[in-house]
């Protein structure tokens, strides 16, 4: 499953085969430089390779979107990791532009960028975005719109363009009517909350007044301290129960209506008559201007011009009085003073919006809830509704567009060099979003009927249909294709499961073998999968044109070579085995893919694949096989279970972890063997050999090592990270469920080069890469993991010299070794480790050849491995992760997000839901409880809402959906439906065949649903879909039990569903009104699952950048990450999710360096894109608020920082409510800024919530909640009320003492503030004495009260927020001083345990020896993974946030 429009967060992606090396020049570069670097992502991965991610990105989503080409690029796998990059970049220049009636103005231009993008910078400019018919001419020769500037002769710095007009043709006309429109409405945020034409909602420059660059240079520090007023709403403060829905669109001053025109559209006198047409008509408008004067205006070839016409008599003649004018805008300001005065003043406005609150997204996001909106009258939307804008595609001459061969062509593209990849990504991801927007629109007048079936003879749910060159299919099992399967809940997860394959085989990339554009579209009830048609399919049978694979699920099959020698490129990166089945005659044929798939070659000559449904390996855990037993950590929890269908499926990144999951097993055991043989030579004693002999065998039963084995640990120089699981080092308790594995100390290890990168809210985002040699790169390489299992090196020379000989000259006792060590890790192969899947195993209907029977019982339990590897090691990672805070989600969105990062499928939703419900630690995960708790309800309401709509005909639509809602969320106990009432029974007979939807009859059932029914149906579809136990009969008894806020349960659900409703309060508490009536009900948008292209070379340059950094080269990183973000404005254009991942970071780089008004700019556009891509109120945009207020801070932008934390922390409260790990530091924050601007009361609220929260969430004991106790006590001091501070203070002194020991720094130092605090009450009690005694004659002793100061508050909020400098001279000198200052800080920021106890990282050592002279400044980031090695007493530390 994908998120909708697969927002997913932006993964980081790993180094794939394409090699930077050989790359000379980028696109799209605006400054000349040329940067040589050591590159540390090449593919030796021998280098520091660690990875961090901003605060991680989102995610965004499907890992397989960022595997790579498993095969492109090969020969070039022996280049040297130590290859120098060169990066050449064109420099800019400036022309200067003369356009009619303005100033010759200067214009920096790029050579890389064509004329036309020139046009599109004069059609955005106040002064020329009138224009659009116009061209460009350099000495009188007009300029292609289509060549890059670098290829015209003559054009140079200083050079003259100048604007000239053009003729008029019918399409330059519509084009300027819809520019004009465009710029009327610039400001009207209709578009965003009807979710059209990609636009979509941002609030910062609410909170912002403007543009925060320009304010940052005017107001000076300090100044503001007396106009702040610091109050928050009451529903923001601490403890409050209120969970507003209307702050969470405020309203924004900009978007009040500023009309021009009261009415523009299209006259009924068009089309202009023959004769008119020879006078050069080409359309009439009809306008009323604001002043209420009606005008007739007819656009000719020559420009605009009023004529005589009235509504009811044609008279195409110029009006008296009348001029004509080239620009629309001209001819209505001569004619509306009104119109004059108000466009120039709405264009004014338009241009100080921030870009990114105006460029369109790549994909369409859909707002959950939107204010009443007036209709206004609109030409160019009521054109786009009548023609359906099907084929109205600007940018295309002729017919419709043929999206099967552009899908293809753009993926032929060349890609040799960076320029050439670079063109051939933004055409692949250009193509890919258009595909999607059109898909989209097709599916939903397909459901709403407005497309005529290819098949209209059928009954409605067996109905296809063709739209825009787009083929669509409903999510029905017709013609009982699925029947063995599931029927129509098969047919229901096929499409998913399909799309998942596609999204595996096209980032695999293989040349010459070919996908389907495929989109699937949930809307009202109905799943429609979208596909782009191959050419010649409609014209011949199925039978005919499958030459590869099956039509009937394994009964005939068929196979063909070219398809063998294309699939057998992508068997090793999708861990797919070439195996043989048995075909109707009982005949072998070969197979490199599940029999499902499909291949089909086209009449273009391509060789399409297609019904990937089955491209990964069966889940055993919900596919019960008579006569086959599952691993006993499976059974014990139950499995195997019954599911719906029988396509339950592995995840790819299970698929992963598992294989490096086996791979560390073999290192280890041929590491034991090695050394057993050497203990025979030497004649070492017998035990010896029983020890190592028993290790091995149990090694090979067991699904995880022993606890009493130690496993390698991560460390510096490492391509592999691999999270722990529960490990026996790290005091965390289990139940009894996870005995067999909570000891495994290395669960899913990713690919080659990954780090763990964490996502917005902390959640560990692996990219995956695909392996260019079969024997996968030893995860260990770099590691000191020799030392710890003696003889792992000689394993890994070994296994090396194996994988690159023949084999001939290793000695026969070594191969033995890896014979044996491959045999107990399930591998295909005797001689190296390649472990593959067998997709058809467990299919029903497909039979294998006698001689395979050993192949497939290997097969067989490697499934049920697979399958227990899922339950014992990768759901107790996921609840470790959740423990100690890797990851925070934060929504349904983000947990989901998050067990499919540990290849956990959300059918375990229930079972992941017991263990927690298991755990001694409960109470620290209870806000992952609550929040699966949360979306395991919304899920079993989407599943039964999907059913409950297809039943309602659509004028009844609004009805039922607000009945939905109040069976499920109103405390109303009798919530009865409003039927329409104009249509019940009179007309319905006569409209029955004409208007029916797919698979609907058009009945009143939805009427009869009743709360209890609905409560009870989803506790019946907990129990049945997911396994759960949910006792709840109500609403109300649901969010008691589980502390669930009704809010939380209406976004998740509208989100869900793509329900839009008014932005109003609800009174879900009432007992004797419902919550919702059908005019609450605005919209019900589709949610779109789709392919998500990504810009592999940006991802090199991103890595490379994060690389330098954490070797300390920040201003190194910074520009390579500067050119990262270049390269994702290629790819994408200026607006994605991973740019904003690159903005995050590159943020961040700028506040650590001291360049603070760049960190806010680039913040800023963060936030926008954030709002903007993801969503206002997504998990993501909350973390960007809080940064964006640190940054405002440390600028001296105190109240603009104040009311961000405000709106982050009122966002948090909606989407998951006030008890969460992230709402202590966002309340860190706040009370920080508070205390900096003397609002103590207010500051003192906030802090001891965090306390609370803290102490909740991390133990009493931890250190997070001594640095707590630490902010209160400083607050207590401020108001003088000593004696509260001292007792907070103590607190924390006592839990460094526990837990540092009293010679640490940080005890010290508490104790030295203590001493303090104890004498200011001492003096304070003695002053108060002293007034008692002598009243008015006392001579009282000034007391010091500390106001704070702005610096020792943005100190503190670095520390919180995990930032920290450290001045470092020379490492040299200062090696031992960093160290020391490195573990404070550590233990400062790490839950529990002195530093020593923590677990090591990856990343680089701080050396005794400086070896590369001075540095100005060092610094880290954010709750790292950071120890002491023991070893070596180097310092390891990793930025886990930068």
């Amino acid at each position: 499953m994908v998120s909708k429009t697969d927002n997913i967060p932006a993964s980081v992606p790993n180094c794939n085969t394409v090699d930077l090396a050989r790359d000379s020049e980028t696109a799209n570069s605006k400054e000349s430089s040329k940067i040589a670097l050591k590159d540390p992502c090449a593919r030796g991965h021998n280098g520091d390779t660690a990875v961090m991610n901003g605060d991680g990105g989102h995610d965004q989503a499907e890992d397989a979107d960022s595997k790579q080409d498993g095969s492109a690029d090969a020969e070039s796998g022996e280049d040297s990791n130590e290859q120098e990059v060169i990066v050449i970049q064109d420099t800019g220049f400036t022309v200067k532009i003369q356009a009619p009636g303005t100033e010759p103005f200067d214009l920096q231009v790029s050579p890389q960028e064509m004329v036309q993008e020139i046009h599109q910078v004069l059609m955005d400019r106040e002064d020329t975005c009138h224009r659009t018919c116009f061209s460009l001419q350099l000495d009188g020769n007009v300029l292609d719109n289509f060549a890059e500037l670098k290829s015209i002769e003559g054009l140079q710095e200083g050079s003259l363009l100048k604007v000239v007009e053009e003729p008029y043709t019918v399409r330059e006309a519509r084009i300027h009517v819809r520019h004009i429109r465009d710029l009327l409405k610039s400001l009207d945020p209709s578009d965003a909350y009807n979710g059209v034409d990609c636009n979509s909602l941002s609030f910062l420059s609410v909170f912002t007044d403007g543009d925060l660059g320009d304010t940052g240079k005017r107001k000076k520090k300090g100044n503001e301290l007396e106009q702040i007023d610091c109050t928050p709403p009451e529903h923001i403060l601490p403890g409050s129960k209120e969970r507003p829905l209307v702050p969470l669109q405020p309203q924004n001053k900009d978007w009040k209506p500023m009309q021009c025109l009261k009415v523009l559209t299209m006259s009924g006198w068009n089309p202009p008559p023959g004769n008119r047409k020879m006078h050069g008509d080409l359309m009439y408008l009809y306008i009323v201007t604001v002043e209420d004067r009606h005008v007739s205006i007819t656009a000719s070839t020559r420009g605009f011009y009023l004529n005589q016409s009235t509504t009811y008599t044609f008279n195409p003649k110029p009006a008296n009085h009348s001029f004509l004018s080239h620009s629309l805008v001209e001819l209505l300001s001569q004619i509306s003073p009104a119109f004059k005065k108000n466009f120039t003043a709405l264009q004014k406005k338009r241009v100080q919006r921030h870009p990114f609150e105006r460029i369109a997204t790549p994909f369409q996001v859909f707002s959950w809830t939107a204010p009443q909106i007036d209709h206004a009258m609109d030409c160019v939307r009521a054109e786009d509704a009548y023609t359906s804008r099907l084929g109205y595609e600007e940018h295309i001459p002729g017919q419709t567009r043929d999206w099967n061969e552009e899908l293809q062509t753009t993926r032929e593209l060349s890609r040799k060099n960076l320029p050439e990849r670079l063109l051939r990504e933004r055409a692949i991801f250009k193509v890919h979003s258009d595909f999607a927007a059109a898909a989209t629109r097709g599916a939903m007048a397909v459901i709403d009927g407005n497309v005529m079936a290819i098949n209209p003879g059928e009954e409605t749910r067996m109905q296809m249909f063709i739209w825009n060159n787009i083929f669509f299919s409903l999510g029905f099992d017709v013609r009982d294709h699925y029947r063995e399967l599931g029927g129509d809940a098969a047919a229901h997860a096929a499409p998913t499961n399909d799309l998942n394959g596609v999204r595996a085989y096209s980032a695999v990339d293989v040349e010459g073998l070919y996908t389907l554009g495929t989109v699937v579209v949930d809307y009202r009830g109905y799943r429609v999968t979208a596909q782009s048609i191959i050419p010649g399919i409609l014209e011949r049978e199925q039978e005919q044109s499958v030459i590869y694979g099956s039509i009937d699920f394994g009964k005939t099959v068929v196979s063909h070579p070219k398809y063998l020698e294309l699939l057998e490129k992508t068997s090793r990166p999708l861990k797919v085995q070439h195996h043989a089945v048995l075909n109707e005659n009982d005949a072998p044929v070969d197979l490199c893919s599940s029999v499902e798939c499909k291949g089909i070659i086209g009449n273009d000559g391509r060789h399409y694949i297609l019904d990937l449904l089955r491209t990964f390996p069966p889940d055993l855990n919900f596919l019960p096989v008579e006569g086959e037993e599952l691993a006993p950590e499976s059974q014990k929890l139950g499995f195997p279970r019954q599911h719906r269908h029988r396509l339950a499926c592995l995840r790819q990144e299970l698929i992963e972890a598992f294989v490096e999951h086996r791979y560390l097993l073999f290192m280890k055991m041929a590491a034991l063997q090695l050394m057993q043989q050497k203990a025979n030579k030497d004649n070492k004693t017998a035990a010896l050999q029983d020890t190592s002999a028993a290790d091995v065998q149990s090694e090979s039963k067991t699904q995880a090592p022993k606890a009493s084995e130690k496993v390698p640990e991560t460390t510096a120089a490492s391509p592999t990270s691999s999270e722990s699981t529960l490990t026996p080092e790290e005091p965390v308790e289990l139940n009894a469920t996870t005995a067999p594995d909570n000891s495994s100390p290395e669960a899913p290890a990713r690919q080659n080069a990954e780090i763990p990168t964490s996502n917005t809210n902390g959640t560990h985002e692996p990219s995956t890469v695909e392996r260019q040699n079969g024997e996968c790169d030893s995860p260990l390489e770099g590691k000191e993991a020799d030392e710890n299992i003696p003889g792992l090196a000689q394993a890994k020379e070994l296994a090396k010299s194996l994988a690159a000989e023949d084999g001939s000259g290793i000695d026969p006792k070594s191969r033995e070794v890896v014979l044996n060590a491959c045999k107990a890790v399930g591998s295909i192969s005797n001689t190296s480790f390649d472990i593959r899947f067998n997709s058809d195993i467990f299919s029903p209907g497909v039979r294998f050849p006698d001689d395979s029977t050993e192949d497939i019982q290997k097969q067989k339990q490697l499934l049920k491995d697979a399958a227990a590897f899922l339950v014992s090691c990768q759901i107790p990672s996921f609840v470790k992760d959740c423990l100690d805070h890797s990851s925070l989600p934060m929504d349904g969105a983000t947990l989901t997000e998050a067990i499919h990062q540990h290849g956990i499928n959300v059918r375990y939703l229930g079972t992941v839901l017991e263990f927690v419900d298991n755990m001694p630690a409960k109470a620290q995960l209870e806000h992952i409880y609550r929040i699966g708790i949360s979306e395991l309800i919304t899920r079993c309401a989407k599943h039964i809402f999907k059913t409950y709509l297809q039943g309602v005909e659509l004028s009844a639509l609004s009805a039922a959906v607000s009945h939905f809602l109040n069976c499920f969320l109103s405390s109303f106990p009798d919530a009865v439906a409003h039927l329409p009432a104009d249509e019940l029974v009179s007309r319905r007979k006569s409209r029955k065949r004409r208007n029916r939807v797919p698979g609907g009859g058009d009945n009143t059932a939805w009427a009869s649903l009743t709360p209890s029914e609905l409560w009870k149906n989803i506790a019946s579809e907990a129990q049945n879909y997911y396994h759960f136990n949910l006792q709840c009969e109500s609403v109300d008894q649901t969010v008691e039990k589980y502390g669930l806020q009704k809010t939380t349960l209406l976004r998740e659900i509208s989100i869900k569903t793509g329900i839009q409703i008014l932005i109003k309060e609800y009174s879900f508490d009432s007992r004797h009104k419902p919550a919702f009536t059908e005019e609450d009900i605005l919209n019900i948008f589709p949610i779109v699952k789709h392919v998500n292209p990504k810009a592999s070379d940006a991802f090199h340059f991103f890595q490379s950048g994060q690389a330098k950094v954490q070797q300390g080269f920040l201003k190194e990183g910074c520009e390579l990450i500067n050119e990262a973000l270049n390269l994702f404005n290629n790819v994408y254009g200026a607006m994605h999710v991973e740019i904003c991942a690159c903005l995050r970071l590159l943020a961040r780089l700028n506040y650590i360096m001291g360049d603070h008004p760049e960190a806010l700019s680039n913040q800023q556009k963060a936030v926008l894109m954030s709002e903007r891509a993801l969503g206002i109120e997504h998990p993501n945009t909350i973390q960007e608020y809080m940064h964006l207020a640190l940054y405002c801070f440390a600028n001296g932008q105190l109240s603009t920082a104040l009311k961000l934390l405000y709106r982050a922390r009122y966002l948090m409260l909606v989407v998951c409510g006030e008890d969460h790990p992230e709402m202590a530091l966002l309340d860190s924050n706040i009370g920080l800024v508070l205390h900096g601007v003397m609002e103590y009361d207010l500051s003192l609220r906030f802090l001891e919530n965090a306390l609370a929260i803290h102490s909740k969430y991390h133990g009493p004991r931890s250190l997070k909640v001594a640095l707590s106790h630490h902010l209160v006590a400083r607050v207590y001091e401020s108001k003088a009320e000593f004696r509260s501070a001292l007792q907070h203070e103590k607190e924390g002194y006592t839990i460094y003492k526990n837990q540092v020991g009293e010679a640490h720094e940080k005890t010290k130092e508490s104790s030295e503030y203590l001493k303090y605090l104890t004498q200011q009450a001492v003096a304070l009690q003695r002053t108060m004495n002293e007034i008692y005694k002598n009243g008015s004659n006392a001579s009282i002793m000034p007391l010091k009260f500390t106001a704070p100061n702005m610096a020792s508050v943005l100190e503190q909020l670095n520390i919180i927020n995990g930032i920290i400098f450290i001045p470092l001279r020379c490492f040299c000198t200062v090696g031992a001083v960093v160290a020391q200052r490195l573990r404070l800080w550590v233990t400062d920021q790490k839950v529990g345990g002195s530093s020593a106890a923590l677990p090591r990282c990856h990343c680089w050592a701080l050396d005794p020896i400086c070896s590369r002279g001075a540095v100005s400044w060092l610094t880290l980031h954010s709750d790292p993974l950071a120890g002491i090695c023991e070893k070596k007493k180097e310092f390891h530390c990793i930025y886990a946030n930068v």
